[in-house]
């Protein structure tokens, strides 16, 4: 009897403790099972917050691309405002001899007419002579004045022609001839514009009014640290060397000044927007942060500097050959 009843109790521990470590695998299931749960929950209520997120970097970056578009188009403003006076004086110069001399050509002509008609009596013999020395040379300096007023007009519209932000096969040395023509007032009076040109480059794609309007911020550029050695003190204008050479996969342009040089402390500064060390109201600091942005981003080049301390500053800009597809910033 008391071995049936050990069995017994055997059995129902046995059976006990299979009920206990059933209730505890299925409470460990449940717990599995609510864990999963709260695990999607999260991962769910994570990636909402991920989508969220990307929505407003992507909004963000659109909206940084379009500021960066409206800077363009600002610094755009602020080239063509700088350089209007300029302009103004380089078409009123010659506007004002051509003026001049037709007024001289017209009263000479009446004067002619007096003479040929026989009214001008003794007083002929001795003018005609003058008239006939300054007549031609008053016509030659009209001729060329009107030379210039067209010039001037050409190079402003090849500058300004907008491209739409498509590229074409360009002449650069065409870009920069014109580019150089339209900020004449920036430069001429610190310094004497060279060129070094090489006339194997050939026709590279170019988004035409973009690329104008860097090489446009690095003449001024070059101008004002020519400028600044001038009142320093230096009695005699710098100079300002356009260079161009083929390279194998690109073609390289330099704008060479001789002016005050870059501090190499800031020299990895310079293409960062809103970077200057101009005085207040001189510089927005946007000049190099633009010309790097159209070059490298628009197209697929490369922009640096090479600067000696009081002997002066070579920006360099590189281009392909062929147009590659457009590259971020860093």
């Amino acid at each position: 009897m008391e071995e049936d009843l050990k069995a017994q109790e055997r059995t129902i521990a046995v059976l006990i403790n299979a009920a206990e470590r059933y209730q505890k695998s299925r409470g460990s299931a449940i717990s599995l099972l609510h864990d999963n749960a709260a695990l999607e929950k999260t991962v769910e209520r994570r990636t909402q917050e991920l989508e969220f997120h990307r929505r407003e970097l992507e909004q963000t970056l659109s909206e940084l691309r379009s500021t960066q578009s409206e800077l363009l188009q600002a610094q755009k403003l602020t080239a063509i405002g700088q350089l209007a006076a300029g302009i103004a004086h380089e078409i009123n110069t010659p506007m004002q001899f051509i003026n001049d001399n037709v007024s001289f050509l017209a009263s000479s002509f009446e004067e002619l007419l007096t003479i040929i008609e026989g009214e001008a009596g003794s007083r002929a013999s001795g003018d005609i002579p003058y008239l006939r020395e300054e007549i031609p040379r008053a016509i030659g300096q009209t001729k060329d004045g009107i030379r210039r007023v067209i010039g001037i007009v050409e190079a402003m519209k090849k500058f300004s022609h907008p491209s739409g932000g498509r590229k074409e096969m360009a002449d650069i040395h065409d870009c920069l001839d014109s580019t150089a023509a339209v900020a004449s007032n920036t430069w001429k009076y610190v310094a004497d514009l060279r060129r070094d040109y090489d006339l194997s480059c050939p026709l590279i794609p170019l988004i035409r009014d973009e690329f104008n309007q860097a090489i446009l911020n690095l003449l001024v550029n070059a101008a004002d640290a020519i400028g600044d050695t001038l009142h320093g003190g230096s009695a005699q204008k710098g100079a300002i060397t356009l260079r161009t050479r083929r390279l194998p996969q690109s073609v390289e342009i330099q704008i060479q000044d001789t002016g005050t040089g870059i501090p190499e402390a800031i020299r990895f500064r310079i293409f960062e927007p809103f970077f200057t060390t101009k005085g207040v109201g001189k510089g927005t600091g946007q000049g190099l942060a633009i010309a790097y942005s159209i070059i490298v981003e628009k197209h697929g080049g490369e922009i640096g500097v090479d600067s000696i301390m009081g002997m002066g500053t070579t920006f360099w800009i590189r281009l392909p050959l062929e147009a590659p597809e457009a590259t971020n910033a860093p």
